[in-house]
């Protein structure tokens, strides 16, 4: 059988289906943007997906449609697990926010202070001793957008760089890429060193920390880094490519790329696994929205509304780089977006071949939530991609 054939015939036999919790209201035009996710699915020849909207820190509506693992039949649900790639940028934001509330640190300490060793980076401009925290959260200090410039794709090379040393050992063939504090311009290795940081005040590794200031104290027991617990493990779902075939270039080639792997020490930029339900959790905390088990004075102390509302505040346009868009500003680790004057706020996500998105209205306790486990390299979908983000921030819409 044909790639082709065969993405058709897993395409039909994986039926969607919709789960509503019994009191929910469906957001307006739930079931049309459905019909326009399973339709973007269906075109990028995505394995596997959920989307769900969320009120006051409950789901309202979900949809689920396709395979976690395609070779074993295991269907998307609500127990897979997914990964969120860079939306783990946020959990290492509000972690330094913590650090700033405690008195640890000040948003415009130098970031050298911390991590001198970027000195060894070129510096045409002369400016790395003022680049501030605050800059590096916010994607304006200059750093390059990749934390590894180099491979081929061979299956031997890491995926990510492992150790810190060899980021290090990189720093003197790097530069700053722009004027600190001139503009936006997006940056995964920043908050690398954002995480060491973290790592020099607290004395805990990263990953350590965010467990116990964020995940424990919010409910948020199926989050986790890197390799898979064993006991979630039969939940997890695997990433694939879509990607040419040389020896027929009209059919694309699937490849599944397997469950886990090692984002190593980019982990802070990008290397939160949970299923959808943890995000909503998460959710409900931005929002302010009481959930079962959770208080304000629980909120407040992973972090308090001032200071969410301190990273909201819009900052550059977004208007050079990743994720440039009009009517969208760069806060601190959030992006935060114009819509007719409703703010909406969020960020996307997108490693391996998992991609993902998430947003949000504080006002009404509105989100959306949605994720993918397919990144099509042969001919993505991008007009029918739009359409469906669009629609999605539609669904937040005040009434």
């Amino acid at each position: 059988m044909s790639t082709r054939r065969l993405l058709s015939v897993i395409a039909i036999a994986t039926t969607t289906f919709v789960s509503i919790p019994a009191s929910a209201q469906m957001p307006a035009g739930w079931k049309d943007f459905t019909k326009l996710f399973q339709s973007y699915v269906d075109a990028d020849k995505i394995v596997g997906a959920s989307v769900v909207a969320v009120r006051a820190g409950k789901e309202t509506a979900r949809y689920d449609t396709g395979l976690a693992d395609r070779s074993a039949g295991v269907r998307v649900d609500s127990q897979t697990i997914f990964h969120w790639g860079s939306i783990t940028k946020s959990l290492t934001a509000i972690s330094i926010m913590q650090l700033r509330d405690r008195g640890k640190l000040s948003l415009d300490d130098k970031i050298v202070k911390w991590v001198p060793e970027l000195h060894a980076m070129h510096d045409p401009y002369n400016m790395m001793d003022s680049i501030t925290i605050r800059m590096v959260m916010s994607h304006t200090a200059g750093f390059q957008n990749p934390t590894w410039p180099y491979g081929n794709d061979e299956p031997w090379e890491p995926f990510e760089p492992t150790t810190w040393n060899q980021l290090v050992a990189m720093m003197p063939y790097q530069q700053l890429v722009f004027k600190p504090g001139s503009r936006y311009g997006y940056s995964n290795p920043g908050f690398i060193y954002l995480a060491r940081v973290i790592e020099h005040i607290t004395g805990d590794p990263w990953d350590a920390y965010v467990q116990k200031n964020i995940f424990a104290p919010l409910g948020m027991d199926r989050s986790y880094f890197r390799a898979t617990p064993y006991y979630l493990a039969s939940h997890r779902s695997h990433n694939y490519y879509v990607r040419r075939d040389s020896t027929s270039p009209a059919s694309p080639k699937l490849i599944d790329n397997g469950a886990d792997f090692d984002p190593g020490i980019t982990s802070p930029n990008g290397a939160w696994n949970a299923p959808v339900s943890d995000l909503v959790k998460y959710v409900a905390f931005l929002t302010n929205a009481l959930v079962p088990g959770m208080t304000r004075e629980r909120y407040d102390v992973v972090l308090s509304r001032a200071s969410l509302q301190e990273m909201w505040k819009p900052g550059l346009p977004m208007s050079q780089g990743y994720e440039s868009s009009p009517n969208e500003w760069m806060g601190l680790s959030f992006f935060v977006l114009d819509r007719n004057g409703q703010r909406i706020l969020g960020h996307t996500g997108s490693q391996a071949g998992f991609r993902s998105f998430y947003y949000f209205d504080p006002e009404t306790q509105a989100a959306v939530i949605a994720v993918f486990n397919t990144a099509n390299l042969a001919a993505p979908a991008v007009t029918i991609q739009r359409q469906m983000n669009e629609a999605a921030l539609t669904l937040l819409k005040r009434g």
